[in-house]
């Protein structure tokens, strides 16, 4: 290790250090709420069908996103009428709103308009998920269950299923914030939740290539080919020797030009840009002949503003077994459902 090497994990064990009353204080803070859910001081709000939320432990982009998508399509496979319920992170409005098609991207943030642009299920946002959950469900009263895109620590949502995604970094350093990465204490968290009966989560998946414990994993792969505005497809043999300037609003960019480059295409430039990226003040490359190839999710903010954009759609496979176990978990609370809005709570 060298010596540079060897004072940067310094500096960074220092500053963990120093933040670590504040990261017990969070602790203290996080039990004190949770405990008020379960007691009942604080409302938590319990919908007529199954909810399922999608989320995450440790701060950041682990990808709950693409996993939600992946639950859509099965549950659309299996003939479920579902809806996802958002925040709709980097919204600029605060009401709840349905995402449609023409909705502007700043009004219901850029993941919720993918899972809205791939799935074509209902989707709705709202500051408070239940709110959004209730106006899916007046809107659309056939919808069976609800999956909540994030919202792990959103304990005034009552939920039936907890699945837990983590990426390459599994827990960190296993220190809460701002020491570490962690929302909310991990193990615990898998053995205790806030609903009746203390269940904690009940499915652990990752989406990296490498698990850093136990859990069910998946596979991540560039699509074969790149999508334009319109919906029409361009094959990625076709856009090999092409002046490509790739770009990736995502908390991970560099993993996606990898994959780029790891199809074959020659990468001219690569511009990083902050998760969420808005766009507004991007600099477009008009006089450079650059096709701009991108991922889903920046497509969804660039396809209005920018000609000559292909986004390369991100094929994400949780393993067989894991579709399996949540069919197992989900058959008990579809059972019940002899109507619409029929589901039963102990």
């Amino acid at each position: 290790m060298t010596q540079r090497l060897q004072q940067a994990w310094l500096r960074r064990g220092l500053l963990a250090c120093l933040l670590w009353p504040v990261s017990r204080l969070y602790g203290l803070l996080i039990e004190l709420r949770r405990q008020a859910f379960r007691a009942g001081y604080i409302r938590s709000e319990r919908l007529p069908v199954p909810v399922i939320i999608v989320g995450n432990v440790v701060a950041g982009g682990a990808g709950k996103t693409p996993a939600v998508i992946a639950l859509v399509r099965h549950l659309q496979a299996r003939g479920l009428r579902v809806g996802v319920v958002s925040r709709g992170y980097g919204r600029s409005g605060q009401h709840c709103q349905e995402v449609l098609a023409g909705t502007p991207i700043e009004e219901s943030g850029d993941e919720p308009a993918l899972i809205q642009r791939t799935t074509n299920a209902p989707v709705f946002v709202a500051n408070r998920r239940a709110e959004a959950a209730r106006a899916l469900l007046a809107r659309y009263p056939l919808t069976q269950l609800v999956i909540c895109d994030d919202g792990l620590q959103h304990y005034a949502l009552q939920r039936d299923i907890e699945i837990a995604v983590f990426d390459e970094r599994g827990t960190g350093n296993g220190w809460l914030l701002p020491a570490g990465p962690l929302r909310e204490p991990w193990p615990e968290r898998l053995k205790h939740g806030v609903r009746s009966g203390g269940r904690g989560i009940d499915l652990v998946l990752h989406t990296g290539g490498q698990p850093a414990f136990k859990g069910f994993g998946s596979v991540r792969q560039l699509a074969n080919h790149a999508v334009r505005a319109d919906g029409s497809k361009v094959p990625l043999a076709e856009l090999g020797g092409q002046p490509l300037l790739a770009l990736a609003g995502i908390a991970k960019p560099e993993a996606f030009f990898a994959m780029l480059r790891s199809r074959g295409l020659q990468l001219t430039e690569t511009r990083v840009l902050p998760d969420h990226y808005d766009f507004d003040s991007y600099p477009r490359p008009s006089d450079k002949g650059y096709t701009l190839i991108c991922t889903e999710k920046d497509a969804v903010k660039l396809f209005p503003r920018q000609a000559n954009v292909l986004a390369v759609p991100l094929e994400f496979t949780p393993d067989a077994a894991f579709f399996i176990a949540f069919d197992a978990l989900l058959a008990p609370l579809l059972s019940p459902l002899t109507s619409p809005h029929g589901h039963q709570t102990a």
